[in-house]
């Protein structure tokens, strides 16, 4: 049970964290929301990364080696290395300084004025809404599934499990059920950004962060030391039939659909929790060590992911009916590091680089909708700082409980890393809209529509046929590809497109606008 121990005083420290965040909280909503744009080089590097590395960078790329290949690497963390870096220093400092300079708190508020309109508020907040929750069922669905192996074999008489078809026992026998697991997270999460607001989640990522990126380099090497060192665990790799596919480059993975995928990280430049951690800079030279540390903590943290899923499919083999890919780095950790102290530490690890998303996303869609809707609505003179605050938490705690609710239906049937694929690609096809409102004068508010209205009909559409659509009996489960690439190629080419034709097409903006936005 020492395993569990930790875990549970890991938690409990969270808790601790945001109720001591808490005691520094000034009462404003200025506070509660931007931390009084207050933070400092390393807390801004740290809670950015913290919010960026979920469970799909934890769980979801494991899962995927295992499953794809060596290939998955280079598929995401190398583009992301370099083109989150280069979307900070381009769009990020550009953001932050307009929205400090006109006291900003979300993306709505920021295109409102730039196009000078408020119907557009109104409907992008649905869309941002729509795609920011996928990403938080990455994280719950990748708590519960990563709980589940870890804690397996400590409660038999509690959470039993029928024998596999071959009559052996169920690996993942007396672990807490992923509904449990995932549900307990939701509410730590909850906790510490309900009591303390943004500085909460900036905290808590900050400590999370440094946790997670010390204990998987040491699972990474407990791992390795268990295979036998790293030469022979990737020897026992290749000698594996199931595993030596996975050591291939060829086979697994299409050219097209590789060179497609440096579209996804453009994602980071339309996330929602991201424009909020942004806002919180002291100042533009804040934003320096993120640019530069970036690349570096991506390859920390996604090599030795991939590298363990490898492992596993050398080690694990084939997975037996009813089994999920997303459970291999729990049952990989669960199994080869054999120190329950060392696994607890793991475990709480994992735990964290879930948790510094969660907690940012739950954050921005509470600010979003008290600062979007309630007080676009009724003013911002309507209500008080205190009422504000808690009409973000009514609205943080609607969020977390329809998610939860979604996870439980979608937690076995759709991959953590896929799911993530499609929120981010939604995200990366209005990137373009971002990117022209910084630094294209002529872009139009009809070209901005036609961007978001072709983002939102061509991801439905292919996140339907997908996801959603019922596949023909004997269908495998491969991604879907349009000409070979990935659908985010499609999505983004298709909405910039639209907005450069139409913003051609339609009136320039007012030149009040161009002296506000783009006059020094």
């Amino acid at each position: 049970m020492t395993t569990f121990y930790i875990l549970v005083g890991y938690l409990a420290l969270l808790i601790g964290l945001g109720l001591l965040s808490s005691r520094f909280f000034k009462g404003t909503s200025a506070d509660f929301f931007v931390v009084s744009r207050s933070v400092g080089s390393f807390l801004l590097l740290m809670s950015i990364f913290g919010t960026t590395m979920t469970g799909f960078a934890i769980v979801g790329s494991t899962a995927k080696s295992y499953t794809n290949g060596i290939g998955v690497y280079g598929l995401m963390a190398s583009w992301s290395g370099l083109i989150h870096s280069a979307v900070f220093f381009a769009v990020g400092i550009k953001l932050w300084a307009v929205g400090k300079r006109y006291g900003y708190v979300t993306q709505c508020e920021y295109f409102r004025a730039r196009f000078e309109s408020d119907r557009i508020g109104y409907i992008l907040f649905p869309i941002l809404v729509l795609l920011v929750i996928p990403y938080l069922l990455v994280g719950v669905i990748a708590a519960g599934k990563f709980i589940q192996p870890t804690t397996a074999g400590l409660f038999p008489e509690a959470f039993p499990l029928p024998n596999l078809p071959n009559g052996d026992p169920h690996p993942l026998s007396g672990g807490i059920p992923p509904a449990l697991g995932g549900g307990v997270i939701c509410l730590i999460v909850l906790c510490y950004v309900f009591f303390g607001g943004l500085r909460g989640a900036v905290w808590a990522n900050t400590f999370q962060t440094i946790v997670f990126m010390g204990t998987g380099v040491i699972a990474f090497f407990m791992i390795s030391k268990n295979l036998g060192g790293l030469k022979e665990a990737s020897e026992a790799v290749a000698a594996s039939e199931f595993g030596s596919e996975r050591l291939g480059r060829e086979g697994m993975i299409g050219k097209m659909q590789f060179l497609s995928y440096c579209f996804i990280p453009l994602s980071v430049g339309m996330f929602p929790h991201l424009f909020q951690h942004w806002l919180t800079a002291k100042s533009a030279k804040s934003f320096k060590l993120t640019v530069v540390a970036f690349p570096l903590f991506i390859m920390i943290v996604w090599l030795p992911c991939v590298l363990i899923g490898i492992w596993a499919a050398g080690y694990l083999g084939p997975l037996d009916p009813g089994q999920s890919a997303n459970a291999v780095l729990g049952r990989m950790i669960g199994q080869l590091v054999q120190s329950p102290v060392l696994t607890g530490l793991v475990g709480a690890g994992v735990l964290a680089a879930i948790m510094s998303s969660l907690d940012s996303q739950f954050m921005c869609l509470g600010t979003m909708f008290t600062t979007d809707v309630v007080m676009k609505k009724y003013g911002k003179d309507r209500f008080s700082d205190r009422q504000k605050i808690w009409i973000a938490r009514g609205f943080i705690l609607l969020i977390v409980g329809g998610t939860y609710g979604l996870a439980l239906v979608l937690q076995d049937s759709t991959h953590v890393f896929d799911l993530g694929v499609w929120c981010f690609s939604g995200f990366a096809g209005l990137f373009p809209l971002v990117l022209a409102s910084v630094y294209w004068k002529r872009v139009t508010l009809a070209g901005a529509y036609a961007c978001i209205l072709a983002t939102a009909v061509t991801w439905g559409i292919l996140f339907y046929q997908d996801i959603l659509a019922v596949k023909p009996e004997g269908a495998g489960d491969e991604e879907l590809l349009v000409f070979g690439m990935m659908p985010v190629a499609t999505i983004t080419v298709i909405s910039t497109v639209a907005l450069v034709l139409v913003s051609l097409l339609t009136k320039k903006p007012s030149g009040a606008i161009i002296r506000k936005f783009f006059v020094k």
